[in-house]
This record gives structure tokens, C-alpha cells and sequence, in this order.
């Protein structure tokens, strides 16, 4: 299973999501939504805007797993 395969499982979707809330992704991270709004912010966590929601590409989201992982972050 993948970084986004287990991200889409955590937040609770049985259908494949693109795009994931940052309460979403805060979970699927196990961090809190100031340190994912504070990884947006810095770029470190790319996000996307509609209107005035901001949403993580579950690919985004494991690469950013992966980076971590890797020790390159």
C-alpha cells in the first residue's frame, strides 16, 4: 500500500479522491492542521486553491511522505 493509498484510507473515503481537506490530510499525516496550513505556507507541502479552500493532492501527500522518508526534507 502506498503513501496515498493510506492516505486516502484515512480520510475515510472508500471511493479514490484526488484531493484532500486539510483536516484530511492533517490526519492521514497524524499532525495538527497549524503544522499542515504551516507546511503550506512554507511550500514544503504543496496545496491547492478553489475559491477560498485550500486542498492536498493525495499524490502531493506521498511525495511528501517519501521526501521525509528518504531523509531529504
Amino acid at each position: 500500500m502506498t503513501a496515498a493509498d493510506d492516505a486516502t484510507k484515512a480520510a475515510g473515503s472508500a471511493e479514490q479522491r484526488l484531493l484532500l481537506t486539510v483536516e484530511e490530510a492533517a490526519r492521514a499525516l497524524s499532525i495538527g492542521r497549524s503544522k499542515v496550513y504551516e507546511l503550506m505556507r512554507t511550500g514544503e507541502l504543496p496545496s491547492v486553491q478553489i475559491g477560498a479552500c485550500r486542498r492536498v493532492d493525495v499524490g502531493e501527500l506521498a511525495r511528501f511522505v517519501e521526501r521525509h522518508r528518504a531523509g531529504v526534507a
